[in-house]
């Protein structure tokens, strides 16, 4: 791309567009990509980036993937969109039975959503309707632990971290739930795990269910935290008779080593929230899983019905690319590879840990964190792993990367190194 036409459609961009999280036009003007293939995105001043990212931890085939391509093109041959109300289409079928054999037992209804935030209020709905469904309408409050991140949209933002997440300023207009303090990654959480039983037991009139992120809490710190406590959680949660609800959105599908984090506590939540990775970073797509038991309840009391539906709801395009990400994920040596990225990230960033800003240093899977003592500068940053061949998105007090899984071990030392150097 030439100069001008650069320099106009920037323009353009600055006049019109409202990027996330961003003031319009944006401070810190975005970067034109022009194109994207396997692990580089090709930016349209001529530079190549390897991204670090996976375009916000979705694209974990990489870019203009062959396999997804064909799906995507394939599927355009019979429809690209039909309505799923009355009607049902072979895709979304099949895509339905393929997420009930990977994930954890007793899953076996699945709820096509839009995007993951979409996914959450899905499932906080479901909860709510469940107990509604058997008589206990004063069962609508949720309980979840501080530091979490849910989604951008008001049920969702229900249960992010009132204090210190990013939807405070929303504090007096979302539904007050109870909170937790959050589970420290080296464990010995008693003290989290005994004030959640006394909110469970002091409100388990009103308390619906319990809503966290299995193993690692994403948007809201990026921390991790031991299987154990999952665990225990799942145990309070059978004692005290309320339902538990795992956000996968960006654990599942092979993040943290198992195909869905809580496989690591060997827990089977009553509801699952999946998106992200689900369409190999192609189209927006997430689903909403849950057990017989709770949707037949739903079905057969009250309204008999999940009051939720989507237009887009299992659209054919997202059906088919989500069957093949799953079918390229099926054949990809998924425990081997994701442990060989883990070592390599952590040799890599571990490098970091004695420099002066840095607070600490984390890695779990395909996911490597470094968290600083104060918020960084996120266009310097930016500016300095650019200049090494690397995208990263840093923010607050964080510096992290969630690579494709077909980045080479090349790649991945390229990115630590770009991370050392742009805190050196």
């Amino acid at each position: 791309m030439n100069l001008s036409d650069l320099e106009k459609l920037l323009a353009l961009d600055a006049e019109h567009v409202w990027h996330p999280y961003a003031a319009a036009p944006a401070v810190v003007a975005p970067y034109l990509v022009e194109s994207a293939s396997g692990t580089r995105l090709k930016l349209a001043d001529g530079r190549e980036l390897i991204d670090g990212m996976s375009s916000w931890w979705a694209a974990i085939h990489g870019y203009n993937h062959p396999v997804l391509n064909q799906a995507v093109t394939d599927q355009l041959a019979s429809m690209a969109h039909v309505m799923f109300g009355g009607l049902t289409h072979e895709p979304a079928i099949l895509l339905a039975k393929k997420l009930v054999d990977l994930t954890p037992d007793r899953l076996t209804r699945v709820f096509f959503c839009d995007s993951g935030s979409v996914s959450v209020e899905v499932a906080i709905k479901m909860a709510i309707q469940y107990w509604l469904s058997l008589g206990q309408a004063a069962k609508n409050k949720l309980l979840t632990i501080r530091h979490g991140y849910h989604g951008d949209t008001f049920g969702a933002m229900s249960v992010c971290d009132p204090v210190a997440g990013m939807h405070h300023l929303f504090g007096d207009l979302v539904n007050g739930q109870f909170f937790v303090e959050a589970p420290a990654p080296s464990g010995g959480n008693e003290r989290q795990l005994v004030e959640m039983e006394r909110m469970l037991a002091e409100n388990n009139g009103r308390i619906a269910v319990v809503i966290l992120e299995p193993m690692v809490q994403g948007a809201g710190g990026m921390r991790f935290y031991p299987p154990d406590f999952l665990k225990k959680v799942r145990v309070l949660c059978d004692q005290y008779q309320v339902l538990l609800i795992a956000d996968e959105i960006a654990t599942g599908f092979g993040r943290t080593g198992r195909m869905f984090a809580c496989e690591h506590a060997a827990v089977t939540p009553d509801i699952m929230c999946v998106g992200k990775a689900l369409t190999g970073g192609y189209l927006s797509f997430a689903a909403t899983m849950t057990t017989e038991e709770v949707c037949r309840t739903i079905s057969t009391k009250g309204p008999k019905m999940l009051m939720h539906g989507p237009t887009y709801m299992a659209n054919p395009l997202a059906c088919s690319v989500a069957l093949a990400s799953l079918g390229l994920l099926a054949q990809f040596p998924l425990a081997r590879r994701i442990g060989e990225i883990e070592l390599l990230l952590r040799q890599g960033l571990e490098k970091c840990r004695e420099l002066a800003p840095v607070k600490d240093v984390r890695v779990l899977g395909a996911i490597g964190v470094i968290e600083t003592h104060a918020p960084v500068d996120q266009q310097k940053i930016q500016e300095c792993v650019m200049a090494q061949g690397v995208w990263l998105r840093p923010f607050n007090n964080l510096i992290y990367t969630m690579p494709p899984f077909i980045i080479s071990d090349q790649e991945i030392v390229m990115i630590t190194e770009a991370i050392n150097f742009s805190l050196s």
